[in-house]
């Protein structure tokens, strides 16, 4: 989960670094819709259905063919512009830690997950930003 204020800090971090043409990806724990389910209505009976017609499981945030220009950040992924070299640029990496050439950033590859607990107190300390759940 993000919150609005994060993303905007994202924002604003990306307008004092970038040089032009980057692409900020904010690092976020992956979360399950069951779990989220969960959180909000453990009282509720929950029935899986399955995966329906244009569904999917997982999102990539960022995918294999953008590994060779993706570096990596204390809170976020940056992918640098494939032309003239930009990818190579000191300016540009910034102190970047290059990502493994078959680096992908999906949902279901990713370390952090939030739990339904951590989750319930995510909504919790979140809930006048997000309303009545």
């Amino acid at each position: 989960m993000i919150t609005l204020e994060q993303g905007v800090e994202l924002v604003w971090h990306a307008f004092e670094d970038m040089v032009g043409g980057e692409i900020y990806v904010k690092k976020i724990p992956s979360i399950r819709v069951t779990d989220v389910a969960l959180a909000v209505a453990p009282e509720v009976k929950h029935e899986i259905v399955g995966i329906l017609p244009g569904e999917k499981l997982h999102e990539q945030m960022i995918g294999a063919e953008d590994a060779l220009h993706t570096f990596e950040y204390e809170d976020y992924f940056k992918i640098l512009p494939a032309i003239h070299n930009w990818s190579s640029d000191p300016v540009r990496i910034n102190g970047g830690k290059k990502v493994a050439q078959d680096f992908t950033y999906c949902s279901d590859n990713n370390l952090e997950w939030m739990s339904v607990k951590t989750l319930r107190s995510w909504i919790e300390n979140n809930r006048e930003k997000i309303g009545l759940i």
